[in-house]
């Protein structure tokens, strides 16, 4: 799936992700979260995970966690590529 603009998904709540997504010439993932020290090599597997699953190949997502666990990033991740993809 091609990024085809910027799009949103998620909240700054707590245990809640908030993705946001936009073209890229190339892949770049930025990871930022509260509990990073601890679980943020699984939030950037993640992330990746359910970008290659997207078929993204292009694009930059980054990623603000507070506390979310693997289902929500996942969701909130497609969310945002699916939006930006010109899906509902």
């Amino acid at each position: 799936m091609e990024i085809k603009k910027s799009a949103t998904a998620g909240t700054m709540e707590s245990s809640d992700a908030f993705v946001m997504v936009s073209p890229a010439d190339e892949l770049i993932t930025e990871i930022n979260s509260v509990v990073y020290t601890q679980y943020g090599k699984a939030i950037e597997a993640c992330v990746k995970e359910t970008l290659a699953s997207l078929g993204v190949t292009k694009g930059k997502v980054a990623v603000t966690d507070k506390g979310a666990i693997d289902c929500v990033i996942a969701a909130r991740v497609e969310t945002a590529v699916k939006r930006a993809g010109g899906e509902n």
